[in-house]
């Protein structure tokens, strides 16, 4: 009779794992991980071996926690489309790990649907708009982390564009499918009184970027502004290379898509926001709670120039504009 239980035990263990991609799998090793205190997930499209999980876990280290010693990480959330997320959220929360970072407003909801009692710390683009905290002061729920200020930002960007690309009259914008519609809206009354005609192209696949970009040369747009997401961070060499080889000037969200051949970058260092999160990681591993945790916001932003993609592409920028820039790459 034991024999038989212990069999059907085996058989349902196996069903499971085949279910859950080999997620129920990694529940069992933790469950067996008696020597190591703390379990985080993750729910996003960066790869594991990025370099801001590389800066997220020397953070950790810095603190104390340490993968393989009181820390384990449950290596299916790394690396997923936005079609992804609402399976391996789910199948996560199932797990209940002490901890779960989803990257990005779509995998934040998606989380927070999952669960409301499971600490979340997300980087978000506006944290608020997304109705997923009551104040950035005080969230209130089960979720905090820091949140990107992208409705300014986009327009600041924005901003420089135009600098970049004097009497540009037709600019786009890419932006995010899955991004809330009202931030192109804004963009759009703030250049409307300035004679810009502002034509928005969205997208919801890696797929569809480079004929997004195509459409918008097409159209007439000389200048090219890509909306804050993680999904442009994600796919940044796609969007890259497929502004250069439109030969569209293009302003990006992060200083390092400059320095990866974007023509312009300003915002904050996405390594200096994820260190930022494993703070707060650390925060709640100790005990805080994310109701009342703050979030956070960047502090410090950079302006990148990309002097050789403005060789490439054709285009010069104003001088005036490359003597502010933080970092000029020639």
């Amino acid at each position: 009779m034991a024999i038989s239980i212990a069999r059907r035990k085996l058989v349902a263990l196996a069903a499971g794992a085949a279910a859950f991609g080999g997620l129920t799998q990694s529940r069992l090793a933790w469950g067996q991980a008696q020597a190591q205190a703390y379990r985080l997930a993750v729910v996003g499209g960066r790869t594991r071996d990025s370099d801001i999980f590389a800066a997220f876990f020397d953070e950790l280290r810095l603190y104390g926690v340490v993968e393989g010693q009181n820390l384990t990480v449950l290596p299916e959330g790394f690396g997923l489309r936005n079609e992804q997320f609402q399976g391996i959220a789910a199948a996560t929360v199932n797990v209940a790990p002490d901890v779960i970072i989803p990257s990005g407003d779509l995998a934040a909801r998606i989380v927070q649907d999952a669960t409301r009692s499971i600490p979340i710390v997300a980087l978000t683009d506006d944290m608020i708009a997304a109705g997923l905290v009551r104040s950035l002061a005080r969230p209130g729920g089960n979720i905090t982390g820091v949140s990107l200020l992208s409705t300014e930002l986009n327009g600041k960007r924005l901003e420089i564009l135009m600098e970049a690309v004097p009497g540009a009259h037709r600019i786009a914008s890419l932006s995010d499918a899955n991004s809330d519609p009202m931030k192109f809206r804004a963009l759009q009354d703030g250049v409307r009184s300035r004679g810009v005609e502002l034509a928005n192209y969205a997208v919801s696949s890696p797929e569809g970027i480079a004929p997004a970009i195509d459409a918008a040369k097409s159209w007439g747009a000389t200048a090219l502004n890509v909306l804050a997401t993680p999904f442009f961070s994600v796919n940044r060499h796609i969007v890259i290379d497929s502004a250069n080889a439109a030969l569209l000037p293009a302003i990006y969200q992060w200083p390092d898509m400059a320095e990866d051949g974007g023509l312009i970058g300003y915002g904050p260092r996405l390594t200096t926001i994820y260190r930022q999160i494993a703070r707060q990681v650390v925060k709640i591993l100790r005990g805080a709670k994310p109701a009342d945790l703050p979030v956070e916001q960047p502090t410090t932003f950079e302006f990148v120039i990309n002097l050789k993609t403005a060789k490439a592409i054709g285009h010069e920028v104003p001088a005036g504009l490359v003597a502010r820039a933080d970092q000029v790459i020639e």
